[in-house]
């Protein structure tokens, strides 16, 4: 007699429950998590370098130091207000070297290279006592003849401002009047120039050359001519 065989009873809802309820469910506590969670915000912020502070392996860029060698994008916040201030400085310095090199080079200009620079009229006159006769007999040879400013105890201080003064009338007309010493082999003397010039003139003209050499006065006319000996 062969065995019968029994087939499996079906699972019912209740032993399923019963033994789901038996067995204890497992969780992760909280504390744990919430550990690894601050480890790891730790662990990233050492891993980014902060924008406040440099890269490791240099130096801090402060205004003194700050060569230019490291990128714009590689500073902290504070390097860069430190390159900043350091640019900005420099650009200072070199618009502040451009102006006062223009202002000596216009200086040189207005009172040396100009023709109706002081300079120029002081060279002039000098030259037209070196040809006059008169007073190269007066002075001595007109190679010799030397014209300076004020006279001084030191050889340098006659490299010294001629006096002169500038001025215009109603008229418009412009008044300038130069004193300066001429030395020669002989005699010394001073000189006194007083030179015009219109509204309508581009040029000074003479109105007295006067050289007064131990008394005695030689003047030149507008033209540099010889008129009269006193």
């Amino acid at each position: 007699m062969t065995a019968l065989h029994r087939l499996p009873q079906p699972l019912r809802l209740e032993n399923l429950r019963g033994s789901c309820l038996s067995r204890p469910v497992r969780r992760p506590a909280p504390r744990v998590l919430f550990v690894r969670s601050f480890t790891a915000q730790r662990s990233l912020k050492a891993a980014s370098p902060s924008s406040n502070t440099p890269s490791s392996g240099r130096k801090h860029i402060t205004v003194v130091n700050d060569d230019g060698r490291v990128r714009w994008g590689a500073l902290s916040k504070t390097e860069k207000v430190a390159r900043t201030t350091q640019q900005t400085f420099n650009l200072g310095i070199v618009l502040l070297g451009v102006v006062m090199t223009g202002a000596v080079f216009a200086l040189l200009y207005t009172e040396v290279f100009s023709l109706d620079s002081k300079t120029a009229h002081f060279n002039r006159a000098t030259d037209q006592i070196r040809r006059d006769k008169r007073c190269v007999e007066l002075l001595g040879d007109s190679k010799h003849i030397k014209a300076y400013g004020e006279p001084s105890w030191s050889r340098w201080a006659r490299n010294r401002i001629i006096a002169s003064s500038t001025e215009k009338d109603r008229w418009g007309t412009e008044h300038l009047r130069m004193h300066f010493y001429v030395e020669g082999p002989k005699n010394q003397g001073v000189v006194n120039i007083h030179m015009t010039k219109r509204p309508s003139q581009n040029e000074y003209e003479y109105k007295v050359l006067a050289v007064d050499v131990k008394g005695e006065w030689t003047l030149f006319g507008g033209f540099g001519h010889l008129f009269g000996v006193y």
